[in-house]
């Protein structure tokens, strides 16, 4: 399988001012990120001359590096250190510097084999997915799955799983498979489940399951009342099979959030002197555990395309030290759900980008089939 890289166009974050700089400034700027990025140390002078290979002296870098930092894009943590980035360092060196490109051939590779395997149920593919992306990023990953209050249907089966036991499976359009178990006091017949189905596949496909309903008559026999079934132990017509199916397909949809796959929380510790605080940590793991809560966050945050937010940029005090990428991953056309990997403000932004907008772009892929 060829992972095709269809990136997804980089979203500006709104809060972010249109911030301008001199090309020169631009580039000390540019090499105090990735530095910092790469060695987690401040970044002196002498290390952006000899980075950039800048026609300058380090005075001139100092002199370049005191203005920015007087304009907000870096810091000097200590008064003998180099400077490291601001989130208004960051959101510079991010809407200038790191352009959506490909994953390297090995991560490529994995994507590719990944998807590549067996079919999976719709919550294992996810919650699989979360681990794929974190892997690929080492940090912390999230999907938010499809709501399916309003999904559309694609198709139904009826099964007999024992005379009097018919098991009713819908496959919905952003790709969930719901399945509702109905028990009948009379024995099914054969010829009356298969009309059942036809009726079913004949007028569902392209309904919503909260509205979910069957012409009278459309099995081609008419309703009885009272049923037979329940009276007498005569097996249930194909119209009583077919009602009781949209019946308790209708009531399938919960009322709770979408789903949410948290893949690689650990990475956060793990990434803990990144954060300026154990305590950091300790709150985004928390927010972690708030299902609620995070897909709220996601959602508000979300843009059509890949949207990356820096620290400050955010309005909740446990996500100040961190960055999102998010992307949304869509089923025939329609946006169903969202991918995007959590970590700190000192992160690879052109790899986490790359990983996010080729996951999204494959698991959309996947969903569609």
């Amino acid at each position: 399988m060829t992972v095709e890289h269809n990136a997804p166009q980089l979203l500006k974050n709104p809060m972010a001012g249109p911030d301008q700089l001199d090309d020169r400034k631009s580039q000390i700027l540019r090499a105090i990120v990735e530095e910092y990025i790469t060695s987690a140390h401040p970044v002196g002078s002498r290390t952006v001359v000899d980075r950039q290979g800048l026609n300058i002296s380090a005075a001139t870098v100092r002199n370049e590096m005191g203005a920015l930092e007087r304009d907000g894009y870096i810091a000097q943590p200590h008064t003998s250190a180099g400077r490291i980035p601001t989130d208004r360092g960051y959101r510079f060196f991010v809407d200038n510097f790191a352009p959506i490109a490909a994953l390297p051939n090995p991560q490529r590779r994995e994507v590719a084999d990944f998807f590549g395997t067996a079919s999976r149920a719709m919550d294992d593919l996810l919650h699989e997915t979360s681990q794929l992306l974190s892997r690929l990023t080492h940090h912390a990953a999230v999907v938010v799955g499809p709501q399916h209050e309003e999904a559309r249907i694609r198709v139904v089966q009826l099964v007999l799983l024992s005379p009097r036991v018919v098991l009713v499976v819908v496959v919905l359009g952003n790709g969930v498979v719901e399945k509702e178990t109905l028990q009948f006091e009379g024995d099914v017949d054969g010829p009356q489940l298969d009309a059942a189905s036809a009726s079913l596949n004949q007028h569902c496909p392209g309904q919503v399951l909260t509205s979910l309903s069957l012409p009278s008559g459309s099995t081609g026999t008419e309703p009885g009342s009272p049923s037979p079934s329940i009276s007498s132990g005569v097996g249930p017509t194909a119209f009583e099979i077919a009602t009781r199916a949209c019946a308790a397909l209708r009531v399938v949809p919960g009322t709770g959030p979408e789903p949410l796959f948290v893949g690689g929380a650990s990475q956060l510790a793990a990434e803990g002197e990144a954060f300026q605080s154990p305590a950091s940590v300790a709150r985004v793991l928390g927010l972690l555990e708030q299902q609620v809560v995070v897909v709220a966050v996601m959602r508000e945050l979300l843009g059509p395309g890949l949207t990356v937010t820096i620290g400050s940029e955010h309005s909740r005090d446990d996500l100040r030290d961190c960055s999102l990428v998010l992307a949304p991953y869509v089923i025939e056309g329609a946006p169903a759900g969202t991918v995007g990997v959590l970590g700190p403000t000192r992160m690879d932004y052109r790899q986490a980008q790359a990983a996010v907008s080729t996951v999204s772009s494959q698991l959309s892929r996947e969903l569609s089939r």
